[in-house]
């Protein structure tokens, strides 16, 4: 494309000029604290409506939706200030609305959960929740691109090239706030750190352009229309906006199916994730920069039609890597000396597998801006592009997360992205080819589309042993047999069998539950525990079907009358009862229980029941997310919805995890409980798992009491059940305490108590993944272990062989 260079006064040209570097890097700040906010917000709001993929796409299209309504609302405003002041109003507008949406997200997670309400109304009100906390800020974050592009109309850099190297600017500024985020800000401090950083950006950028207006003179004339662009290419729009919609639809949906299974691949904590965000976003900048490069080589709206040609071969390879080879390079990544030398692993897999498609959908939007270009305002220009490509990416991200994975699969949905980005190409190239009648061409494109679709149909399924195994799938492989998978809406679950016959349920590249003996005493003692040492139980809540063991434990209990189970994905409950019916007791299909499909601490949260025990298994902490489960202010709601001399356990991995992790996860519980208790799981005699048990009153276990019970007929079920795990007897599982706040909170002292406001045992439990210290955490745990004072009582005999049964671990 020819150049597109205004005709200006030479004076005001120099100053354009000389401007250019400050203004692409004052965009790129720009970025930065725009993804700090989002990082910090969708955080924030998390803990407030919920973690499903529901709640996630509310968030979602609050945040891209407010992006959208700025880029077309924006242009509208003929304000006669200089660019550069607007821009400077906007981003101080967007620090002002970041302070106050730090303080107003609490205040009104207050109101959502006094007045949420199930199904349709409880949507509306999270949906205006995430709108009033995210729509000011990123409507004005949206208008930015459309302000700083009208300094184009005074100076020399008025072409589409300038306005993609300003939005690839702005997408490597969001990189950098992508990492600072996830790696720095979040790590070592909190959100509200992250958010005074992310307005100081905001408020420097201000700055700086209002100075920077001064020192570059007034307005001048409109621009002219491009010389060089044909006119054919100029009108009709809809085509252009048509196809750069689409695109954006393949790359937020690609975005949401990728990130999904190379979570699997590489666990999912929040670096990873950080990680994988990064890259895309590296990619779109770099493409972006490449686009703008070659407008004056080629014909934009041809070029934006073979680049979505060129992406069904991007999209292929992204797939084909995922499936068929990343799972199977000859690594192990539990082998990593430091966690760095973990992520810088993780980057180069991550680059290697999507950084080609990402580098086409960049440099989309230049070619899509330059297709569309001509007189009048820029702004106008740059906002409805924009605005087409965030409402594309919305409709991409959560047509893929809500309705077509769980409906067709990740395999099906790449291929339907990668048939879309083919027909998104007809838009913009099939109106050339009738004007050019280019025989050629046609034959080309005819081509290229039976090679799309050959690619689209040879794409794989992603093997199950990933979905099982994750980033142990090389240590695991030919190890067992895949029974089942399904991919929900929020989580992917595998039935896998061992050649010794144990069956395991896996999650999310994870296992969460097996036949071992050592898991079954564990699932089992989440629930026996407070089952026989609450006098009377009747109401119980279940958080984390799993593999549904610890809520089969309570239907043993003859006084339990109803059973509730908290579960985030629907396809667990039904997959775990056909493999792990006899393990769980059909718990699923019992009259007494009622399966709640919901994030748990939403439910906790909003729900207005209480119960006599609570009993959680949830994700391993790592797990992006999870740590809300662990926070103080989750403990608190959970010790509030307990009736009197209720009792909560939480089951704790000790594997795959540090000893800071245990210190904190221990430390904030037993800040809400006091009088909390740690009971030891053991595999061969070493340290494996724990059960904190917690109440709100201290714990007094009368053994003459609880063996009457045990003793009596109405507890046979519940003896056979501990049998068939290897407790034959009260004094084999009362043996099993490891301590409580008098003694442990000696070697919790100084640890990080985890916070709503912080999440910090999700950074802390990311860092240690790799640990084998399962056996040295729990040694250090009976060093600080003193002889229980009070806790048992009961005739002196029973005392004393409990109290010897502790002592000697038999």
């Amino acid at each position: 494309m020819a150049s597109t260079t205004e005709t200006l006064p030479t004076a005001a040209a120099s100053r354009a000029s000389k401007s250019v570097p400050l203004l692409l890097l004052l965009f790129a700040a720009s970025g930065c604290s725009a993804l700090i906010y989002e990082v910090v917000w969708y955080q924030l709001l998390q803990l407030a409506i919920g973690s499903t993929s529901v709640s996630l796409g509310i968030l979602l299209s609050a945040f891209m939706g407010g992006l959208c309504i700025g880029s077309v609302w924006f242009p509208r405003w003929k304000l006669q200030w200089h660019p550069l002041r607007v821009y400077a109003a906007l981003e101080l507008g967007i620090g002002v609305l970041g302070v106050l949406v730090l303080f107003a997200i609490p205040l009104l997670m207050r109101i959502y959960i006094a007045a949420v309400g199930l199904g349709l109304p409880g949507m509306l009100l999270r949906g205006v929740i995430a709108a009033v906390c995210l729509l000011p800020p990123t409507i004005l974050m949206g208008a930015s691109l459309p302000a700083i592009v009208r300094w184009g109309q005074d100076a020399s850099n008025s072409n589409p090239s300038w306005w993609g190297f300003l939005y690839g600017g702005n997408t490597a500024g969001a990189v950098f706030g992508c990492l600072l985020a996830g790696f720095y800000l979040l790590r070592i401090h909190n959100t509200a750190f992250a958010t005074y950083a992310a307005v100081g950006i905001n408020f420097a950028v201000a700055l700086i352009a209002y100075l920077a207006s001064d020192a570059s003179g007034g307005p001048a004339a409109a621009a002219e229309e491009p010389a060089g662009l044909p006119s054919s290419f100029a009108a009709p729009e809809w085509p252009v906006h048509v196809t750069i919609a689409l695109s954006g639809a393949c790359a937020l949906g690609a975005e949401v199916v990728w990130t999904r299974l190379m979570g699997y691949l590489m666990g999912a904590t929040v670096y990873v994730f950080s990680i994988i965000l990064a890259v895309f976003l590296v990619g779109l900048a770099i493409g972006s920069a490449l686009g703008s490069i070659s407008l004056r080589a080629v014909r934009p709206k041809l070029a934006l039609g073979w680049c979505q040609i060129l992406l069904c071969g991007g999209i292929a390879w992204s797939a084909y890597m995922i499936a068929d080879s990343l799972p199977y390079w000859p690594i192990n990544p539990l082998l990593a000396a430091t966690p760095w030398f973990t992520f810088q692993l993780d980057l180069a897999r991550t680059i290697w597998t999507i950084l080609p498609p990402t580098i086409l959908w960049g440099a989309s939007f230049p070619l899509a801006l330059a297709a569309v270009a001509k007189a009048g305002d820029p702004g106008r220009t740059v906002g409805g592009i924009y605005a087409a490509n965030t409402l594309g990416a919305i409709a991409g991200a959560l047509g893929v997360s809500l309705i077509l994975i769980p409906w067709i699969g990740t395999q099906q949905s790449q291929r339907l992205l990668l048939i879309v980005s083919g027909c998104s190409a007809l838009f913009t190239l099939l109106p050339a080819i009738r004007e050019t009648r280019s025989v050629g061409m046609t034959a080309l494109l005819i081509l290229s589309l039976g090679v799309a679709l050959r690619l689209a149909i040879g794409l794989d399924p992603v093997p199950g042993e990933l979905i099982a195994y994750g980033r142990r799938m090389p240590l695991n492989t030919n190890q067992s047999q895949i029974l089942f998978t399904a991919e929900g809406r929020n989580s992917s679950v595998a039935i896998s069998q061992w050649y010794n016959g144990a069956i395991y349920v896996n999650v999310n590249g994870h296992v969460e539950a097996t036949t071992e003996i050592y898991d079954m005493k564990l699932q089992r003692m989440v629930g026996h525990l407070p089952a026989l040492l609450h006098p009377h139980p009747q109401s119980v809540l279940g958080i984390g079907f799993g593999a549904g063991v610890s809520a089969g434990t309570f239907t043993r209990y003859p006084s339990i009358e109803h059973i509730s189970v908290c579960e985030i994905e629907p396809v667990i409950p039904p997959t775990s009862t056909m493999y792990f019916g006899p393990q769980n007791y059909r718990v699923m299909l019992n009259p007494k229980t009622r399966i709640i499909y919901d994030d748990a601490r939403h439910y906790v949260l909003t729900t207005r029941d209480k119960f006599d025990i609570i009993a959680s298994d949830p994700l391993d902490v790592f797990v992006k997310g999870t740590a809300a489960l662990y926070s103080k202010e989750y403990f608190d709601a959970v010790k509030s919805h307990l009736n009197p001399g209720g009792f909560f356990t939480l089951y704790v991995p000790l594997y795959e995890s540090d000893e800071k992790t245990v210190r904190s996860e221990l430390a904030t519980f037993l800040e809400s409980f006091p009088y909390g208790t740690v009971w030891a799981n053991t595999r061969d005699g070493s340290g494996y798992d724990m059960v904190f048990l917690g109440q709100d009153r201290p714990l007094t276990i009368d053994l003459d009491q609880v063996q009457e019970r045990w003793n009596s007929p109405g507890y046979e079920p519940a003896r056979e059940s501990l049998r068939e795990v290897g407790i034959g007897s009260l004094v084999d599982l009362f043996s099993t305490y490891t301590g409580g706040k008098s003694d442990l909170g000696e070697w919790t002292k100084g640890s990080e108590i985890n916070t709503d406001k912080d999440l910090r045992l999700q950074y802390i439990a990311g860092w240690g993944i790799n640990s084998q210290l399962e056996d040295y955490i729990y040694r250090q745990m009976l060093r600080y272990r003193k002889a229980p004072q009070g806790l048992f009582t009961g005739s002196p005999e029973l005392v004393q062989s409990q109290l010897l049964a502790i002592q000697t671990g038999k």
